[in-house]
């Protein structure tokens, strides 16, 4: 299956009713706790999205080039995945989406979530998933289940255009999780609310283990560098602020 901007390869269809979308954004927290479902829970790459008219990237594992955007079947869950470490802009939205969508009526996809880090503002005690979700979505999939409504803000790119078409019945029902994202470098901490929300909406179990170790892994390096950082900018007020003759 093609499109004009991105192609579509399936080897087969998942059993799966459910699709769980994880894009790359800032803070990479919806791709990385998707990714981490796939490789935690008993998963199958089962075809990839490839674009066709803009450059993409090759990421590897283990010596191992592979697809930037695959799809995977969840075994013994209701969901499939797709995987997508190459970052889509909004222009090619609509041709990304249009193309997935194809692929998600073929294979029977009933409903799509999206767990997707942003930065919007936000105080120390919000650090939790939010949802912007159909009506669709929400009753079938949401009552009951304590995660709010982002009061208000825009969903732009391959999320909103996702949930756009939703509204109009183009799509399945179509729900976005959302939980805010900090600079520098990716959010763990971010990816670890986005799965522990998957796991209570669609009944799974992951061990959240090794995500939690590299979380603090990662906090205790941006800590480190923080202290070089002030340990040098204190150190340059040694210096005379004429510095032609030195």
């Amino acid at each position: 299956m093609s499109h004009s901007t991105f192609d579509v390869t399936a080897d087969g269809e998942p059993a799966a009713d459910v699709l769980v979308v994880g894009l790359s954004s800032p803070g990479f927290a919806g791709v990385t706790a998707t990714d981490y479902l796939t490789r935690h829970l008993p998963s199958e790459e089962v075809g990839h999205v490839s674009p066709a008219e803009f450059p993409t990237i090759t990421p590897f594992a283990e010596g191992r080039p592979r697809n930037p955007t695959r799809i995977y079947d969840i075994e013994d869950t209701a969901l499939a995945a797709v995987v997508g470490e190459l970052f889509v802009p909004v222009p090619a939205a609509p041709a990304f989406v249009d193309s997935l969508l194809s692929w998600v009526e073929e294979a029977g996809i009933s409903e799509i979530v999206v767990p997707y880090g942003i930065p919007f503002p936000h105080g120390p005690e919000e650090h939790d998933v939010f949802t912007v979700a159909t009506d669709a979505f929400r009753e079938h999939r949401l009552e009951g289940s304590g995660f709010d409504g982002l009061r208000g803000g825009v969903l732009d790119g391959p999320v909103g255009e996702l949930v756009a078409r939703s509204m109009n019945d183009a799509a399945p029902p179509t729900g976005a999780l959302l939980t805010p994202v900090h600079s520098p470098g990716p959010d763990l901490e971010a990816a670890i609310r986005l799965v522990d929300a998957l796991e209570s909406l669609y009944g799974v179990d992951v061990d959240e283990g090794e995500l939690r170790r590299q979380s603090r892994e990662l906090q205790e390096y941006y800590a480190t560098l923080a202290d070089r950082m002030n340990a040098i900018e204190e150190g340059s007020r040694d210096y005379p602020e004429d510095r032609s003759y030195m």
